[in-house]
């Protein structure tokens, strides 16, 4: 059976400041805010939200399938997919469009300043659950706002199970919007900045917002993540990775462990951990999809780390 991942394939072109955004950004002029960062490393990845969480769970042995929608230079990205194994079956076209574009600016201290251009993605609402066969898990990751909030009423009427992760897509939904999607959804997953925006957005407190879901997922970087399920609270501590190449796509590393945790009943703890794992993995490496690590690997590592197996 099939995850079907809804959300972004985009192209990401990442920039490296080699100094940190605080020395040159003046908290008594931001009104006037007018800044350049010199960024002598740049590069162009394949990323999106539902790119990079496809990949990951397709290393880990899961049968992602992709929902989205793209334009006129999606030709490359396409190919890719098919040489992948990743179910593109559900990816629109959107004739004079570009895929959706991040242009993201990292400094040394892992901080990001992203620009992104949705272009495609604002037609995702085009795509529908409904057309999907065979699938036993979802996700509403970031997408165009309508697309998001018709994937979530879609997952709910078919009876699929789903993850809410807005990510940088929040901001686009009010209070009650977003209780509509946490009612709708099984489980939710944010970042702890996006946890803090939820909260002030519905009015709820973390853990009454745990109350809509079977669980609320808070990640929160370098100090691991934090769980919230049956009024308990679960710590998951972060994994030490083998290096710390880039941050971007971690988030996206992350959530695929926690679909495959969910999709094969496991309990919290080991899900979290897997989660954890995979996002140390993605970090040592410069671009959301460019760790290549054969599942026997990560089962390696991740039995050496906790003497669990997958």
């Amino acid at each position: 059976m099939k995850t079907l991942i809804c959300g972004s394939l985009a192209y990401d072109t990442i920039m490296v400041f080699n100094d940190r955004f605080k020395h040159h950004i003046l908290p008594e002029q931001i009104h006037i805010l007018n800044v350049s960062f010199l960024v002598p490393d740049m590069r162009r990845e394949y990323g999106g939200c539902a790119g990079n969480i496809a990949y990951n769970l397709k290393l880990l042995g899961g049968e992602p399938a992709i929902m989205a929608t793209v334009g006129d230079d999606s030709g490359l990205y396409m190919q890719r997919l098919d040489h992948l194994g990743i179910d593109r079956g559900h990816v629109r076209l959107v004739a004079g469009s570009y895929t959706a574009q991040a242009f993201i600016t990292t400094d040394m201290d892992d901080n990001q300043i992203t620009a992104f251009h949705p272009g495609a993605m604002n037609h995702s609402h085009a795509n529908s659950i409904h057309d999907a066969r065979d699938v036993a898990l979802g996700i509403v990751s970031p997408d165009g706002r309508d697309g998001m909030l018709a994937h979530a009423r879609q997952f709910h009427e078919a009876g699929i199970p789903f993850v809410f992760d807005p990510g940088q897509g929040l901001p686009m939904f009010n209070g009650e919007e977003l209780l509509g999607f946490l009612r709708l959804a099984d489980w939710c997953t944010v970042n702890d900045y996006e946890a803090r925006l939820l909260g002030e957005r519905t009015g709820h407190s973390l853990e009454a917002l745990a109350g809509e879901v079977k669980a609320l997922i808070v990640t929160l970087g370098g100090q691991g993540s934090t769980i919230y399920t049956d009024g308990r609270r679960i710590d998951i501590p972060c994994t030490e990775p083998d290096t710390v190449a880039d941050p971007t796509g971690c988030g996206d590393a992350y959530r695929a462990g926690l679909l495959h945790g969910i999709a094969r009943g496991w309990a919290w703890e080991k899900t979290g951990r897997l989660a954890s794992l995979m996002g140390a993995l993605k970090i040592a490496h410069r671009g959301g999809q460019n760790h290549k690590v054969a599942r026997e690997d990560i089962a390696a590592r991740f039995h050496r780390a906790h003497g669990e197996s997958l």
